[in-house]
């Protein structure tokens, strides 16, 4: 086994002591056998690094494999250094490493959607559509192809939060929540191709993330302390960059800001600049007991290019507890046909929030219609929704529309 100085070093005395791993009843981790070859799509940061670290320590053939989607002459230096940092890195642990360009499929299948749900005043979760169609969708497709004709048995190893799990009774693979709420990471998974999920590999789902930094800092590895990466990666997702961003791809398109009454009360230059269930920003007049307070954005009205704002952070009009979902994917195909009851069922549209139970759901065809147990705030239309069995996902769906019922 080729090993670089950090793993080396840790083969060389006794193992790195692994926190405890608890089993999950009726369950069965799926393993690498001795001589499979493990692919680890690496990022640069601590949980891919950690990852491949750790199938290093423990099998012969692993190789990390980076990822740039996104190369233009103006955005490339995120791009860049990171494909420095995996080399580095990969040259650390004692593995080789390979660079494959999946900018085409990004773009077309990711970047343009997104672009257009923002145009039309959606709010999309990119991530989910980068996992289903490139990193666990063409990604999977070019390593079918580079190791399937050799007669090699391969898995793709990723440092997401989540699990992959073999039912013991059904021998079905099961996505599962990752055992730390807090990073849990299954929301974005909920679209992988089923011809994917029997290669995965989830090794960090059973940890936290401080110890997967005590890890990589036991380790010595270069990434141990090295930030979270928030959003895409050549622009914040956060505040005004990413509106910047988002308004040099999407011309302006100017409309009326109005109250529920219908009151004119301003203007916006595009609907992706407001989020449902946030503040409006407008500064409405604080000597009228009818305006004073602070105005959040209830609606946005594509067909009119209207903006609805209401008074106050818990105006009735922000929370809905009904939802129609569209697009829907079943992780098991035969869930379409026979769902667990209805009490054991929960469904989130934010990834880290609390599971939300349902008093209804009823299904016809892709589209999906979903009855809440009591009214939230915040539910906009483009975000994906995921249905939950207790800690396994069962699918997911595009939000179209919400609505009220008593």
């Amino acid at each position: 086994m080729r090993l670089g100085h950090v793993v080396r070093k840790y083969l060389g005395q006794p193992r790195l002591v692994l926190p405890k791993i608890a089993d999950v009843p009726g369950y069965t981790q799926p393993r690498p056998a001795e001589d499979d070859t493990i692919v680890v799509s690496m990022s640069s940061g601590v949980d891919s690094s950690v990852t491949a670290a750790l199938y290093a320590q423990r099998y012969k053939n692993v190789h990390g494999i980076f990822m740039a989607n996104w190369t233009s002459e103006n955005d490339k230096s995120c791009t860049e250094g990171d494909w420095r940092e995996v080399q580095h890195l990969c040259k650390q642990i004692g593995i080789p490493c390979s660079r494959v360009s999946f900018e085409h499929e990004y773009w077309a299948d990711v970047f343009i959607p997104m672009i257009d749900m923002y145009r039309a005043g959606l709010t999309p979760n990119p991530d989910v559509g980068c996992n289903k169609y490139v990193k666990f969708g063409k990604m999977v497709e070019h390593l079918h192809d580079s190791f399937g004709d050799q007669g090699k048995n391969w898995w793709l190893a990723t440092g997401h939060y989540a699990r992959m799990m073999q039912h013991d009774e059904s021998g079905q693979l099961h996505l599962m929540r990752g055992t730390q709420t807090e990073k849990d990471q299954s929301h974005y998974l909920s679209t992988i191709p089923h011809n994917a999920m029997s290669r995965l590999l989830f090794p960090l789902g059973h940890f936290s993330k401080p110890q997967v930094r005590q890890m990589a800092s036991q380790m010595g590895l270069i990434s141990s302390s090295k930030p979270d990466s928030q959003g895409l990666c050549f622009v914040s997702h956060t505040g005004n960059n990413f509106r910047d961003f988002l308004d040099s791809y999407i011309p302006e398109n100017p409309g009326d800001i109005i109250t529920e009454d219908g009151l004119v009360v301003g203007k916006h230059k595009g609907l992706w600049h407001a989020t449902i269930g946030q503040k409006s920003g407008v500064s409405m007049p604080q000597g009228d007991p009818k305006t004073k307070g602070v105005w959040f954005v209830s609606e946005k009205r594509p067909e009119t290019n209207e903006l609805v704002i209401v008074r106050g952070g818990n105006n009735p009009s922000l929370f809905k507890n009904g939802l129609v979902v569209q697009d829907w994917y079943w992780l098991s195909p035969d869930l379409g046909t026979s769902l667990p009851p209805l009490d054991e069922l929960t469904v989130q549209f934010r990834s880290l929030q609390s599971p939300i139970p349902l008093l209804s759901l009823f299904a016809k065809d892709s589209e999906l219609k979903f009855l809440l147990a009591r009214p939230y705030k915040g539910i906009a239309p483009g975000q994906t929704l995921v249905l939950y069995h207790g800690e396994r996902v069962l699918g997911s769906g595009v939000i179209t529309s919400t609505f009220d019922e008593d």
